[in-house]
């Protein structure tokens, strides 16, 4: 009777380390293997093609043989498994030289059990003609290997035994009942067989007789990663170990056929080449294959059947396959039944897919491209005639390779992508839309597919939409069609600088429009006002207009929220009533930033309304919202809009880390899609990134960044230069370059006035030239610039705007009306949102008291000056006040920074993800940036961090968390 037997891999007595090399991957399996095998064992070894039993055998047999074990070994062939003891042969023949002499020394059996060594032809019942009796050679081949193991062990060893013949079979099952306690060890590998008749039913009388196993399952983690390391030289990555655990199915010869085309094709085991795994099509692969689907053992439609399986990919349904095979579903059923028994296929319900992705890709490749198509429209058109999901149907016809004439092909094609762009994959939407274009189609129905092209690729690469678009207006005829592809193409044309053309194509089409549907026309006027200006050339052209626009023009229409929007910035530019800029905006934002069906960047500036009306804290939260919603979308241009818009709120705030974090987050996303670093889309991030740079007081990094977005010397006449003018005041005032300084500052405002923008919520220029002529020795001029736009900031009665003003009007002014001035700076400012400004003032105002030598109320200023900006993350603000302090008497305690703290904000967010267990690939996606973004910031978080990997990476983080300052 059988006894099973468990075997601990980890714990199994003996070794074979040192004495021969082991398959990679299979150490413990070996380790075991050869524990059971140092004494009277039988031992099965059962595994899947390809598991690596017969590299394992030969490791465990050398190592016997070494240690003086007499070792006889068959391995076992389909072809021969006819002729009678073809395996016994095998183990004897070279054991026992010439038969009749070693024979001889048997006893009573030498004669039966020779014949089997003698040439002969088979009978017609297949036994040897003059091999006596079967009892007889049995037994004499019992003793001729008793007399093999002497006064030693032996140790009989058959590979592949589901092929062997039946009459070894029976000399096994013969020898196996007789073995314990004997001199005498057993040991077979067995795969999986589809094998019939006699000879399985013998098979399945023995395999019981083997009372231990050591079973070769799939690779795990560690084992692949052994493997790897082996055969490509190095350690690899986890996401790499992940990656070739997927291709293979954890199966040793499928690993390393892929790794030794993997090492020809230059790969390295690093994250990065990870995804190009997928792509090899090893031809050793594809032989082993083919070898099992042409046995008969798989049955007569195994090539068909496993062809289809292939070529249509993912997990299809045995109805599937058998429609598209064109085979009977029950023939099918049966043919599938033998490939999972052989461990080619795996069945999950009524799905079905390779157990070993590799070997599906490699047999798809070798079937025909043009019996690739034919299966491929099989599928889809019995997919789309069951009525099944469109972007099952789809699937299928993305890889057909001609065009089929046929109306459903071009819906279903549509319908697929308008749903991958609704759901935030661009990317197959831009698949599926250039597969659609391969139909005939009509000018309309082209021009529409060309519009959804020109919107997918907004959010992949910007100069291939801008060419997409361009088409899709030339071929519109309908007004809502013609809108839709000339706001598009003038949003893919602003993103490339090209205004002139943007320009054109929206004032053109809205003349086109007016009379024949005015409300698309003033829709895409707006634009093209919005449009005009933004260059301080063409500003002048559209004043009249802006100035003269009423919300009344569009009320109820679909150019209502879009007009809100112009309106909320006209009013803030101008300074007209800060309560009527803020609901304008909320009625242009009433269905967000980036709304699904009028998505445009006119609605950012009804955020920067808000901002400029002293209402940061609500124009973050749209802008945030607008982030997520960019973010599902799968939107790159306008997680890039959302996400500087959200950096500039956070900078007003006084929230300078997550203002870095985002900008920088903006500018990696650009990168993404084709935008250059000196766009203008780049620069509004570029500079927001600029003004928290230098409020932190880290000035060499900000002079570099300006140098490297070529920003530091004449600037074009687009509106965002404005910003760069007065962020670049900021950097040279904190360089000691106030004459420099001064002409920025001078220069925004005279570039803003010439735009229109008199009111200081966008651009407080006086204030800041104020507060470096006063350094410079001129605190008259100073003083009437301050005085000018307190003026103007008590017109427009926004507190941040306000407190700015007198800021600058209580240090130009000095004395005890210049500390009366700053004091009430302070109280203004503490009822505004902006931090940032409140913390300068408080830090001017304790050190104008500290002069005074009022020292008691000096220090309470500066101390909260201390506390709040070291909140904002503003250093130069926070070391001026504690330097105050200093003079003050006070020694103030230093904050101490740690790893953590040097990380930038990316390098946070990337980390962080990674803790929560995301991959490279997640994060990239997540953060939409590259793969070698993600790997870069990851590396320089490590160094930072004093850790190797991910591996110390949560800990460090939770540990850096608990003892920031």
């Amino acid at each position: 009777m059988r006894t099973e037997m468990s075997i601990d891999l980890e714990k199994t007595a003996g070794s074979v380390r040192g004495h021969t090399t082991l398959p990679a991957g299979r150490e413990r399996e070996a380790e075991a293997l050869a524990g059971l095998l140092a004494g009277p064992a039988v031992v099965l070894l059962p595994g899947a093609p390809g598991s690596g039993k017969t590299e394992l055998l030969r490791a465990v047999l050398d190592r016997a043989r070494q240690e003086g074990t007499t070792v006889v070994r068959a391995s076992a062939d389909r072809l021969e498994s006819a002729v009678d003891f073809g395996v016994v042969r095998q183990l004897f023949e070279h054991e026992v030289g010439d038969a009749d002499a070693s024979l001889s020394l048997l006893r009573g059996h030498a004669t039966a059990a020779a014949e089997v060594f003698r040439p002969r032809q088979l009978g017609a019942a297949g036994a040897a003609p003059g091999c006596g009796d079967e009892a007889a050679v049995m037994n004499g081949l019992y003793w001729l290997a008793l007399h093999l193991a002497g006064q030693g062990r032996l140790l009989v060893a058959v590979d592949d035994l589901q092929w062997a013949d039946g009459a070894s079979l029976r000399w096994l099952r013969f020898l196996l009942r007789r073995t314990d306690g004997s001199r005498v060890a057993v040991v077979a590998t067995v795969e999986p067989s589809e094998a019939g008749g006699e000879r399985q039913e013998i098979l399945a009388g023995v395999l019981p007789l083997f009372r231990q196993r050591v079973v070769l399952g799939h690779l795990d983690e560690p084992a692949v990663t052994a493997v790897v390391t082996r055969l490509l030289g190095q350690a690899p990555d986890e996401e790499f170990v992940r990656a070739c655990r997927s291709a293979s199915g954890g199966n040793a010869f499928l690993l390393r056929t892929l790794l030794r085309t993997a090492r020809q094709a230059g790969i390295q085991p690093v994250a990065a080449d990870a995804a190009r795994l997928s792509s090899l099509a090893p031809a050793d692969v594809a032989i082993a294959a083919r070898s099992l689907l042409d046995g008969a053992a798989a049955g007569s439609h195994a090539v068909a059947v496993a062809e289809t399986v292939a070529v249509l990919g993912g997990t299809p349904s045995v109805d599937l396959v058998s429609g598209v095979a064109e085979l009977p579903a029950p023939a099918v059923a049966d043919t599938l039944h033998g490939l999972v028994r052989l461990g080619l296929l795996t069945a999950a319900g009524p799905e079905i897919g390779f157990a070993h992705p590799v070997v599906g890709s490699v047999l798809a490749d070798q079937v025909l491209p043009s019996r690739r198509h034919e299966l491929r429209v099989r599928a889809a058109r019995l997919l789309w005639s069951q009525r099944a999901p469109v972007d099952e149907v789809a699937d299928h016809l993305l890889h057909s390779a001609s065009p089929l004439d046929e109306d459903w092909v071009n819906e279903t094609l549509r319908r697929s992508a308008a749903e991958a762009l609704h759901g935030g994959d661009p990317r197959r939407a831009v698949a599926t839309l250039r597969r659609a274009l391969r139909e005939p189609l009509t000018e309309r129905s082209r021009a529409t597919l060309l519009g959804m092209l020109g919107e997918a690729d907004l959010a992949s690469c910007v100069p291939t939409a801008v060419r997409n678009l361009r088409h899709s207006l030339e071929l519109s005829e309908e007004p809502d069609a013609r809108t839709s592809a000339a706001r598009r193409l003038a949003m893919a044309l602003f993103a490339t600088d090209q205004y002139a053309e943007a320009l054109d194509v929206l004032g053109r089409t809205s003349t086109a429009l007016r009379g024949v549907s005015d409300e698309h026309a003033l829709r895409l006027e707006i634009d093209f006002i919005y449009a005009g200006l933004s260059e301080l050339a063409t500003a002048p052209s559209v004043h009249s207009r802006l100035w003269a626009l009423d919300l009344a023009e569009a009320r109820g229409g679909t150019a209502e929220r879009p007009l809100a929007a112009l309106l909320s910035l006209r009013a803030t530019m101008r300074g007209e009533d800060p309560a009527q800029a803020v609901e304008l905006a909320r009625r242009a934002l009433a269905d967000g930033m980036t709304p699904a069906d009028d998505e445009s960047i006119v609605y950012n500036n009804a955020v920067f309304a808000l901002g400029g009306a002293g209402q940061a804290q609500e124009a973050l939260a749209y802008a945030d919202t607008a982030v997520a919603e960019a973010r599902d979308r799968g939107s790159v241009l306008s997680y890039a809009h959302a996400i500087s818009t959200r950096a500039n709120a956070n900078c007003r705030l006084g929230r300078l880390e997550e203002c870095r974090a985002d900008a920088e987050a903006a500018l990696d996303s650009l990168r993404e899609i084709g935008i250059g670093f000196r766009t203008s889309h780049s620069v509004f991030a570029v500079t927001t990134l600029l003004e928290a740079l230098v409020r932190q007081g880290r000035i060499d990094e900000a002079d570099v960044l300006l140098n490297e977005a070529g920003l530091a010397g004449q600037l074009n006449g687009h509106w965002i230069n404005e910003y760069v003018l007065l962020a670049r005041g900021w950097l040279r005032t904190a360089q000691g370059r106030l004459d420099q300084a001064l002409a920025d500052f001078l220069l925004c405002g005279e570039r803003s006035g010439l735009r229109g923008m008199t009111n200081p919520g966008f651009y407080p220029w006086r204030s800041e030239a104020a507060l470096v002529l006063t350094a410079l020795g001129q605190p008259e001029h100073g003083r009437a610039l301050a005085s000018e736009e307190l003026r103007l900031a008590r017109k427009w009665g926004v507190a941040e705007m306000t407190g700015v003003a007198l800021r600058a009007l209580g240090v130009a002014t000095g004395g005890s009306e210049g500390r009366e001035l700053l004091g009430e700076a302070v109280r203004v400012l503490s009822t505004a949102q902006a931090r940032l400004r409140h913390a300068q003032a408080l830090a001017d105002h304790g050190a104008a008291l500290r002069r005074a030598s009022r020292t008691g109320e000096a220090r309470e200023q500066l101390q909260q000056a201390v506390s709040m900006a070291h909140r904002c993350g503003a250093t130069t603000i926070a070391e001026q006040a504690r330097e105050e302090l200093r003079a003050a008497g006070h020694r103030p305690r230093t904050p101490t920074f740690h790893g953590l703290e040097a990380l930038t904000p990316t390098e946070r967010r990337v980390t962080a993800l990674a803790a929560e267990g995301m991959t490279n690939r997640e994060i990239s996606q997540h953060l939409f940036v590259g793969l070698r973004t993600v790997e870069v910031h990851l590396t320089n978080a490590y160094g930072k961090l004093g850790i190797g990997g991910r591996s110390g990476l949560a800990e460090a983080l939770a540990t850096g968390a608990d003892t920031a300052p």
